[in-house]
């Protein structure tokens, strides 16, 4: 399968429109929002419909600040120090520069909680856990708009393996790879208006020349949209010079979304000290970003680590083990426990 999904819900020009990706948020924050307010009026919990609708506004800063934030911090630390004359000025606000880290939103909305439950002297502990058990939710949706974006692929897959997928936005590394790639699309390129002559001309002067590159990046846009655009005989042309990949977004949609929100609803379905759900959480949720990685292209640069894991496989131990003592620390330090959404008791929730 050559993918040919649009980032584009609706779109209104070449690169403006509703995407995907920005709908996969705001679908996270409303169901994030109607789970809270059915836990809440379940559990009996001091959360009313109107205190989780401010919570819900904490959470989408802390997510979006702290997913960038953490994307310049763990993977791409340069942005910080990049500027440019034309907007958005600072490489961090340029989130089409590498995007959002889903570390760094937790760490995001951990200071969220914190602050919110300052503000309105709630159990932060609580907090976590509504937070956590509903924030899978919104890794399901995100790891969908991944792979319609054709970000994040997968590593090479077997010939034989039948959910593979070949993405065409590979050719966006063929520049740092090997321009030889460039010349045997040259027949794909001349059905876009572009002479032979022309290709091979822009492909000779492609590391000398600023003006070639964006040419060839252009033509490298083109391709693409053609095949968004349902253009089938390009889309069938490219097919044999794409490496045909895993899908590890849906294998993460599924493991770190819909699998790790389903165990911690099963698991809240009795009476539970609070912060356990939490900690839950940063066990499950490391354990399938370990496994999920495992399937996936490592950032381009910065590749594989110590031991020939992903930094997103090293930060994701270091959140199980996280996780793990926080298990051990709150189970002997909180008393307060919240009822569980499947058999109703009268709790009494103090505010501490």
């Amino acid at each position: 399968m050559v993918h040919d999904f649009s980032p584009f819900l609706i779109q209104f020009s070449d690169t403006f429109g509703v995407r995907w990706y920005g709908l996969s948020y705001i679908m996270g924050f409303i169901a994030a929002y109607l789970l809270m307010v059915w836990l809440s009026h379940r559990q009996r919990t001091e959360m009313n419909s109107e205190l989780v609708g401010d919570f819900i506004t904490y959470i989408a800063i802390g997510t979006l600040v702290g997913g960038r934030l953490g994307y310049c911090l763990f993977y791409s630390p340069d942005l910080f120090t990049k500027f440019k004359e034309s907007f958005p000025y600072w490489g961090v606000l340029a989130v089409n520069e590498g995007g959002m880290a889903s570390h760094g939103g937790m760490i995001g909305i951990t200071v969220a909680c914190l602050l919110f439950a300052r503000k309105h002297h709630l159990n932060v502990l609580h907090l976590f856990d509504l937070v956590t058990i509903s924030g899978p939710i919104g890794v399901f949706f995100g790891r969908i708009a991944n792979f319609i974006n054709g970000e994040l692929v997968g590593r090479p897959a077997p010939p034989d393996f039948p959910l593979a997928v070949k993405f065409p936005q590979d050719m966006w590394s063929w520049a740092g790879e090997d321009l030889g790639k460039f010349r045997d699309i040259t027949g794909i390129v001349e059905k876009l208006g572009v002479s032979r002559d022309q290709w091979n001309q822009l492909l000779e002067r492609f590391t000398l020349s600023g003006e070639a590159r964006n040419e060839v990046y252009e033509i490298v846009t083109k391709i693409i949209n053609e095949i968004q655009n349902g253009n089938t005989a390009i889309k069938t042309e490219i097919a044999p010079f794409l490496i045909a990949r895993y899908p590890s977004q849906l294998f993460e949609a599924v493991g770190e979304g819909l699998l790790v929100f389903l165990i911690l609803f099963f698991l809240w379905r009795r009476p539970r000290k609070s912060g356990f759900i939490a900690s839950m959480f940063c066990v499950l949720y490391g354990i399938f970003r370990i496994i999920g990685e495992q399937f996936r292209m490592p950032d381009a640069h910065i590749g594989f680590q110590l031991f020939g894991m992903t930094r997103g496989q090293w930060l994701s131990i270091a959140l199980v083990a996280i996780g793990l003592f926080l298990m051990f620390w709150w189970s002997r330090t909180t008393t307060m426990v919240t009822q569980g959404w499947g058999k109703v008791h009268s709790i009494k929730l103090s505010r501490k």
